[in-house]
């Protein structure tokens, strides 16, 4: 159907002289129009469809009207959503205003994961919940005085992770008998707790401890229900370990035999010596080798490993 200047409905969507229309109509219906208005057409409608650059001129119109106010700082603070991510309106609105200058950029992944915390706190059930967020906040303060140190802090998603096991472990202890203060909490109600998962039963045990300690540590209970706990064991690859005397006669082997593969007596004795897991082995290349330093970089080791004369031996014969 044609609707406009020859186009049909669809194309006349997608036209970008629709934009400078709409922009034109949108300053004339506040009452003090910003300066960068389009400016930031004509950014979003480089980066988007025009029908997308259209919704954001419209929503931000309405965020215009609602607001009472053109700075920019306070425009890109209100558009955001709080506790989700920052939208394509909060993301081309920062980009235009850094570019420009006129406003410092938000920090959306920040206040998510902060309410992601707030919510998993939330989600606690009532009489254990202000323990659960007084240790949330902790957690919070400790990872940021980690980065001011330059250690190396704890990630949002495993402060999230933790708070949502003792989320659960309150729900757990308020479903059953009621306990309504976690200096009520004994051995045994963990232990079931974690027999529920037996999978990941090492992991919840570690972040119990850690809760419980600072719980002590801050007068909320007045021993550590944790201790004398052991969790199953853990996951992971577990490889049988040679004894001394067969260790010795594979070194001999390597250092000492002629008929021996060059390859095999270098991956034995880095394996053997260095500790040298497999993969490290496959993803060895020429570059890794110092040959001035004899050093030889394995994996994502923070150091280059100095290697011994055997091991320097067996990386120049291979």
């Amino acid at each position: 159907m044609i609707v406009a200047h020859g186009l049909c409905d669809n194309c006349w969507q997608q036209n970008p002289v629709r934009l400078a229309g709409q922009v034109e109509r949108l300053a004339a219906r506040l009452d003090d129009p910003p300066a960068w208005l389009s400016g930031f057409a004509a950014h979003a409608s480089a980066r988007h469809c025009a029908g997308r650059t259209s919704l954001m001129i419209s929503r931000l119109g309405r965020l215009l009207a609602e607001t009472g106010t053109t700075t920019p700082q306070v425009i890109l603070e209100q558009a955001s959503r709080p506790g989700r991510s920052a939208g394509t309106l909060a993301r081309a609105l920062e980009d235009f205003f850094t570019d420009a200058g006129l406003a410092f950029p938000a920090d959306h992944a920040a206040r998510r994961e902060a309410a992601r915390r707030q919510r998993r706190a939330e989600e606690t059930p009532e009489p254990l919940r202000p323990a659960v967020a007084r240790y949330a906040a902790a957690m919070t303060t400790a990872q940021q005085r980690a980065r001011r140190a330059g250690t190396r802090p704890r990630s949002d998603r495993t402060l999230a992770g933790d708070l949502a096991v003792l989320r659960d472990l309150a729900r757990f202890l308020a479903a059953g008998p009621v306990k309504t203060d976690w200096a009520t909490v004994q051995a045994a109600d963990l232990e079931v707790f974690l027999a529920r998962r037996p999978a990941s039963g090492a992991r919840q045990l570690s972040i119990l401890r850690a809760f419980f300690r600072w719980a002590r540590a801050s007068r909320l209970i007045l021993t550590d229900p944790t201790t004398g706990i052991r969790a199953g064991r853990p996951r992971g690859y577990y490889p049988r370990t040679l004894a001394v005397a067969d260790q010795r006669r594979l070194f001999r082997r390597w250092t000492t035999d002629p008929a021996v593969h060059p390859h095999e007596a270098l991956t034995g004795l880095l394996a053997l010596l260095h500790a040298a897991p497999s993969q490290d082995l496959r993803n060895l290349k020429v570059t890794d080798i110092d040959v001035t330093a004899r050093t030889i970089r394995l994996g994502r080791r923070p150091h280059p490993v100095p290697l011994d004369p055997a091991s320097w031996h067996a990386c120049n014969a291979a």
